[in-house]
């Protein structure tokens, strides 16, 4: 599976690409540490899991959990 055929754009909010930017910069520095994965690969990965995986998280979902998204006050 294509991850970017599987992902639908949406209108997006003004410098709201640049909230998730990641600087792995001091990671790297004192612990020598770097991805083992790409983010498009791992993006890609994790799709193909949800996809091949539904019965796992279709139980979870029967089970009640309400699948909104956390974290937003409600306000503007």
């Amino acid at each position: 599976m294509d991850g970017a055929r599987a992902a639908s754009r949406c209108a997006g909010r003004l410098g709201h690409d640049f909230r998730y930017a990641i600087d792995a910069s001091k990671i790297r520095d004192e612990l020598g540490w770097t991805p083992r994965t790409s983010v498009p690969l791992g993006l890609d990965e994790t799709v193909r899991w949800y996809v091949e995986n539904q019965a796992w998280w279709q139980a979870i979902r029967d089970r009640g959990f309400a699948s909104e998204r956390l974290g937003l006050s409600g306000g503007g």
